[in-house]
């Protein structure tokens, strides 16, 4: 069963508590605090890879938790860290927030693996809270809380190439002929609800990512039909082939079906509409496809489509058409569409709890409070979108002016949720 999307709860791991514990040893009267730290929480871990290509499995299981971290104990022992937990994903797997529809992450290459919720941090024993004045300190801090959030999965096929038509056009005959697919091919009007994708290897070297888009039908882009769950299946196409049966077999009009079908993407999407698109007129190899051909080829010249006489039965045609295509694929920009990332956690942007810049040594500065930890759990600073994401946030909750109160100099160190780097304004 081909499933393209999903709803599914996550949580991290929650952080183990710290412990309250005294040394207690044969002849030692009052032994110091040695209650050890807690276990920092599990994380939420997300993973691209090629073996899966449906989002079924999610149908089934929709609740996904990472391990939490163990207690401290005495004698300084430390919890162990929660075991993170790995959602496999298909290549090509959008991540939203499923309120506001925010990409999280968009899981486009093979390996790709993405922290979406980070594990609550192990609180401290008290062993940490000994001072002069304490020396025998009752109390210790508690585990982080797990972070949780609910996500919308919505896989979008990885190709350059969209073939576009309606029901009949020839478009599985034309896949099956061009590449290694096999979809079923049958004289039907409507089509298979499953996208279907196909690999072209040209003779000089070049390979072709073709996706047979199920075919559209009037009103597909206000989601008549299943129109949105094909059409999001374009969004990472650079050109699009658009099949027209120029015989009319079935008594349609061929260039009503291409003004049609790309009223449906403009109503979609700007960005589909214009992107290339070549024309292939199919079933020329029929008596009556000179009928139509005329009509067809001024259409074409007036609206400034590259227009290819073919047959998808036959081969005619083909080799001259995918030569185009691939000159137009190679024209756009490198690699596939990613989509960028637009959700860094809940209400982060409108967040009024404290963050505090508390001075160390000469030259080390650590930044602490509510606010930060909430980001933390949302952002990975080891991403570029992430780090970009915290450094905005700096400036945005005064912390690199507070910090230039204090005097910070470049090159100094700050030290945020455990993780150092260098200051540079």
């Amino acid at each position: 069963m081909f499933v393209d999307e999903a709803e599914i709860y996550l949580r991290s791991g929650k952080g183990g508590n710290g412990c309250v514990s005294f040394r207690r040893e044969k002849f030692v009267a009052a032994g110091g605090p040695d209650g050890g730290d807690g276990g920092k929480g599990g994380d939420v871990i997300f993973e691209a890879v090629n073996d899966m290509n449906t989002l079924s499995e999610f149908k089934f299981r929709r609740k996904y938790v990472a391990e939490n971290g163990q207690d401290g104990s005495g004698g300084r022992s430390f919890g162990k860290k929660g075991n993170d937990l790995v959602v496999r994903v298909p290549v090509g797997t959008v991540v939203r927030e499923a309120e506001t529809g925010l990409v999280i992450v968009d899981m486009a290459e093979e390996g790709q693996r993405e922290v979406i919720l980070t594990g609550g941090k192990g609180g401290k024993g008290n062993q940490h809270y000994a001072t002069s004045t304490m020396q025998v300190p009752q109390y210790a801090q508690a585990g982080q809380e797990a972070r949780e959030l609910t996500v919308k999965l919505d896989l979008k096929v990885l190709a350059d190439v969209g073939l576009l038509g309606y029901p009949n056009a020839g478009k599985s005959t034309f896949l099956a002929h061009v590449s290694n697919a096999r979809p079923k091919i049958a004289d039907y009007p409507f089509t298979t609800l499953t996208p279907q994708l196909g690999v072209v290897n040209m003779n000089y070297g070049k390979t072709l990512v073709i996706a047979d888009i199920p075919g559209l039908i009037d009103g597909a882009a206000e989601g008549v039909g299943l129109g949105h769950e094909f059409l999001k299946h374009l969004e990472r196409t650079k050109v699009l082939i658009h099949l027209v049966d120029a015989a009319a077999i079935d008594g349609r009009d061929p260039v009503e079906d291409i003004v049609h079908i790309n009223e449906e993407l403009a109503k979609y999407s700007e960005t589909l509409a214009s992107l290339p698109q070549v024309i292939g007129a199919n079933k020329t190899d029929l008596p009556d496809a000179e009928v139509l051909m005329e009509e067809i080829e001024a259409y074409c010249a007036q609206n400034g489509f590259s227009l290819f006489k073919i047959s998808a039965a036959t081969g005619a045609g083909l080799r001259e058409l995918l030569d185009e295509v691939v000159r137009l694929r190679d024209k756009a920009d490198e690699g596939p569409t990613v989509f960028e990332r637009e959700y860094f956690g809940q209400n982060l942007e409108n967040d009024t709890e404290p963050v505090v810049v508390t001075p160390l040594e000469p030259h080390e500065f650590e930044i602490t409070g509510p606010a930060v930890d909430k980001m933390l759990g949302y952002t990975n600073l080891e991403s570029e979108r992430g780090f970009d994401f915290f450094q905005k946030f700096m400036f945005r909750r005064g912390v690199i002016d507070r910090l230039e109160e204090l005097g910070v100099q470049e090159g100094d160190t700050i030290y945020v949720g455990g993780i150092s780097f260098e200051y540079y304004r």
